[in-house]
């Protein structure tokens, strides 16, 4: 009996789907945060992708540690960030491990901006003169056009969160668009819907219902997402005004909620 050839593929993991406070909330008591259902715990949102060439993190969000743990993730080949927010960098102190692990420094990428406020943050990181066996250092690497890692090419997506610019991403194997992930914004503006038009995989920003100052609502993200015409788009940095299964109701198809470990999995041609 002849074997199928072993397929190459990208496997995305939604490390975390909440917003910036998580999911269950601190002194909160409502039905989302006392569900049973493990998709109404929310951690911070944070992605990671694995493709036969690289593993890659996009944020380290304030739950690193534990999301690692949960994933089972003992590697790391490269750091991307989409700002500097608290909840999507706090735990970049948790690098370390990594960096231990692998015997060598970690390289990240953002923009100019994002790098700055780490590197200001996080200074002992960034001391070449003071690399200490066992803490994390990091390599920055200012990114404003597509590069390539891992076998993808990425390309950073600016998008309005508030004042402040954001990096979603594009993940693309030869020329076919994957991935897109928008996490954090307000608004997907024309030129960035035109560069990830038909993209299989949408996961953008959809906050809550009402209207938000610097997330997309649910509706903005839905439209949003049929405007790009992804294929199957879901919806990330919730909230816990509504369960799992309240907030899939009533989204139209092609539409759906992520949850914290959830993966998806795409056919490298």
């Amino acid at each position: 009996m002849s074997l199928e050839p072993h397929q190459p593929k990208l496997i995305v993991t939604i490390l975390g789907s909440g917003t910036s406070q998580g999911v269950p909330m601190i002194g909160c008591h409502c039905p989302v945060c006392q569900s049973r259902d493990p998709r109404d715990k929310r951690t911070r949102s944070s992605i990671y992708l694995e493709t036969p060439h690289a593993k890659l993190l996009v944020d380290t969000t304030p739950d690193l540690r534990q999301q690692s743990l949960r994933e089972g993730l003992d590697h790391l080949d490269a750091v991307l960030f989409t700002h500097p927010h608290a909840d999507h960098i706090m735990g970049f102190d948790d690098l370390r491990r990594f960096c231990e692990m692998q015997g060598g420094p970690l390289p990240i990428y953002g923009s100019e901006e994002t790098l700055g406020q780490i590197q200001r943050i996080f200074f002992y990181a960034f001391n070449p003169k003071k690399t200490v066996p066992g803490y994390v250092h990091a390599v920055p690497h200012v990114i404003s056009d597509t590069f390539e890692l891992g076998g993808l090419e990425i390309t950073p997506l600016p998008v309005p969160h508030g004042s402040l610019s954001t990096n979603g991403y594009l993940f693309s194997h030869r020329g076919r668009k994957l991935l897109a992930y928008l996490s954090d914004c307000a608004a997907v503006p024309e030129p960035i819907r035109e560069r990830v038009a038909g993209v299989e995989v949408l996961i953008i920003d959809g906050l809550r219902e009402k209207f938000h100052p610097t997330h997309l609502n649910v509706a903005g993200a839905v439209a949003a997402a049929q405007a790009i015409g992804a294929a199957r788009s879901f919806l990330t940095h919730q909230t816990h005004e509504k369960t799992h299964v309240d907030r899939v109701q009533g989204l139209p198809p092609g539409v759906d909620v992520a949850y914290d470990g959830m993966n998806l999995e795409f056919i490298l041609d």
